[in-house]
């Protein structure tokens, strides 16, 4: 019976759906397989030359371990982040799972940093993302919004059609709409954007239409400037998506509207250009929404806790409803007394929290004080 070899490296694409996953799996196993000296002049001969030593489970075990290490070291003299010390694992997990070796992970991965679950940099304020909402590109409000209002990476808009997202009406008024984020993959998840931002979208949605563009639900969300647009120069019928890169352009250029010169000596602005837009939504969803339904929202993997709770869509939304004041920047919303009842309550919850750390603060200043006292009484006793 003739047996057809099959090439590895088709075998690790096969297994991935996103254009922007595969662009990022890719370049990440081909840093690993030059790092360890995978022999080649091109990925394929190199994944190839990896999966076939590979099939010796203990030299693929030392060899990820080292380059694992030098990732962490990394880390540790601050060129990358702890959080990302596990990325940089994931393609080669997949491009041997998929060429069935196997590999103890829960050893190799046991051995990574955890990271901090929290950044040093801040939430931008609302009158900060006003202001960048006043930047002189009509891509800008729609683009801000959705991110505010869901809490999506900027990577999400390489896959972003008009089609994914989904108008949720009850009794003729818009109350949310669903957008499905990274359709296709295996990363794919659902989350939701408040009436403001889909009228964004909608608005944006229709000018193309108007200058000539045949919008459809396989029409790219954010699409390239053109003319009459500022700068524009490409053609209103022939729209180009916007990647991951122009997006991320696109809001740098509108935050210099908003953030200052770094001081001498500083990295990082007090808050990040797209991450602080998703930390936004975190930090302001959590007010009056479950915390297991806010990560549900920003694609977080839940851990054991999506083995037992499932919230239907209609619960998210319900949940998610309670947020939209929260997370509405230009409309006036005016939020529910059940809602006002939680925000009060919040706010009482954080004031006697602070004052308990207070508190507790003095306490410790004047059980220090009190010790350094005896200390010194005791050391007197001692010269007497």
């Amino acid at each position: 019976m003739l047996t057809v070899a099959v090439d590895p490296l088709t075998e690790f694409f096969d297994a991935i759906k996103s254009p922007m996953t595969k662009d990022r799996y890719e370049k990440r196993l081909d840093i690993f397989l030059k790092h360890i000296g995978s022999e080649g002049s091109t990925l394929k001969e190199r994944a190839a030359d990896f999966a076939s030593k590979a099939q010796d489970t203990k030299w693929a075990t030392s060899v990820i371990n080292d380059y694992m290490r030098y990732q962490k070291q990394r880390a540790e003299k601050g060129e990358i982040s702890e959080s990302t010390v596990s990325n940089f694992y994931k393609p080669i997990k997949l491009f041997l799972n998929m060429n069935d070796i196997t590999l103890n992970w829960r050893k190799i991965t046991i051995r990574f940093p955890k990271g901090r679950s929290y950044g040093k940099d801040r939430a931008p304020s609302i009158q900060e993302i006003k202001q960048v909402l006043a930047y002189p590109d009509r891509r800008i409000k729609p683009v801000i919004l959705l991110m505010v209002s869901s809490g999506i990476r900027i990577g999400a808009f390489e896959g972003l059609d008009w089609g994914h997202i989904e108008l949720i009406e009850r009794a003729g008024q818009v109350l949310a709409a669903k957008v499905k984020v990274y359709a296709g993959d295996v990363e794919e998840y659902t989350t939701m954007i408040t009436p403001e931002s889909y009228r964004a979208l909608k608005e944006y949605i229709d000018y193309r239409a108007s200058q000539g563009e045949k919008t459809e639900p396989s029409s790219p969300l954010i699409r390239d400037l053109f003319q009459p647009d500022r700068c524009g120069y490409g053609w209103p019928k022939i729209p180009k998506r916007l990647k991951a890169n122009g997006v991320k352009r696109l809001i740098e250029d509108s935050l210099q509207t908003v953030r200052k010169p770094l001081e001498k000596g500083k990295r990082r602005h007090e808050f990040q250009a797209a991450h602080g837009f998703r930390k936004f939504f975190k930090s302001r969803a959590e007010r009056t929404m479950k915390s297991l339904n806010v990560e549900m929202l920003l694609g977080h993997d839940t851990g054991l806790a999506e083995n037992y709770y499932r919230p239907s869509e209609s619960e998210l939304l319900e949940d998610y409803v309670k947020a939209i004041p929260d997370l509405t920047i230009l409309e006036e919303v005016k939020a529910t007394p059940e809602i006002q009842d939680l925000k009060k309550s919040y706010e009482e919850l954080k004031t006697i929290v602070l004052d308990f750390i207070q508190n507790q603060e003095n306490l410790n200043n004047t059980l220090e004080e009190r010790f350094n006292r005896i200390e010194i009484e005791r050391l007197k006793e001692k010269i007497k």
